[in-house]
């Protein structure tokens, strides 16, 4: 079933880190994603997977989406599953968080990304996100003054 993730990310001059975090079973860096709720926006489903999973708060850039194909494993088989993934500028990290027992949460260069979430599914997202720079930049810069 198709689900929907962010991207989290902060710029300092002219470095942008991503916001992973750890996945419930496995353990491994990924993104949060999740199933929208019934009638809830893509916009709605990002600010409470990122507020759930993560911690954070911030603003979904939904001007970016990007679909891209997951594997998850389910009944001991791993199955591709569609994840429709926005850029989200994080403006705060809470200290407290509903899955803060479950997750843990890593900032990463966009350059060392890769290190952190080696799989290729991430790598491919990462990679689009990457192209997305100019624009991510000028709008988190527009937003900060």
């Amino acid at each position: 079933m198709h689900r929907v993730g962010i991207i989290p990310f902060e710029t300092k001059k002219k470095a942008i880190a991503i916001l992973f975090v750890t996945s419930q079973t496995r353990g491994r860096w990924i993104l949060p994603k999740g199933l929208a709720k019934k009638n809830e926006t893509h916009a709605e489903t990002c600010r409470r997977e990122g507020f759930e999973e993560a911690g954070i708060r911030g603003i979904v850039l939904e001007n970016y989406p990007l679909t891209v194909l997951i594997g998850k494993k389910a009944g001991g088989t791993m199955e591709q599953v569609p994840v429709t993934y926005y850029p989200f500028l994080v403006e705060k990290q809470e200290d407290k968080w509903p899955d803060q027992k479950r997750r843990e949460r890593h900032w990463a260069l966009i350059e060392d990304a890769p290190k952190v979430t080696y799989r290729e599914d991430f790598l491919g997202l990462i990679r689009q996100f990457q192209a997305l720079t100019p624009w991510i930049r000028e709008f988190a810069k527009q937003h900060k003054s």
